[in-house]
């Protein structure tokens, strides 16, 4: 039995992947791959390795209180590391109408 599938969308991109392994202060270990692609409005394709958790994050998104540690099952210390480090990779997103 074949099942029919209806899809929404179906593309392949070239995309840009950073793979980065830090120890905070707090002695967490964070093993990210951080993918830019076209299809997010700018922001980036956050993966943390080790747990297989991904986010899709801009610099405002890590303004959102309790974000990272949800998402990610962080301590809030290590969120904060976290954020720190993603601050500055993330930059902010620039909206343009096409």
């Amino acid at each position: 039995m074949s099942a029919e599938f209806d899809y929404l969308y179906d593309t392949t991109e070239a995309t840009s992947t950073r793979f980065v392994s830090f120890i905070g202060p707090a002695l967490r270990r964070f093993d990210l791959a951080l993918t830019q692609s076209g299809r997010f409005y700018g922001k980036t394709l956050v993966t943390d390795m080790q747990t297989g958790r991904t986010a899709i994050l801009a610099a405002d998104d890590l303004e959102q209180e309790g974000y990272l540690e949800s998402h990610y099952g962080l301590s809030e210390e290590e969120a904060g590391e976290l954020a720190e480090f993603l601050l500055p990779v993330l930059g902010t997103v620039n909206f343009t109408d096409i």
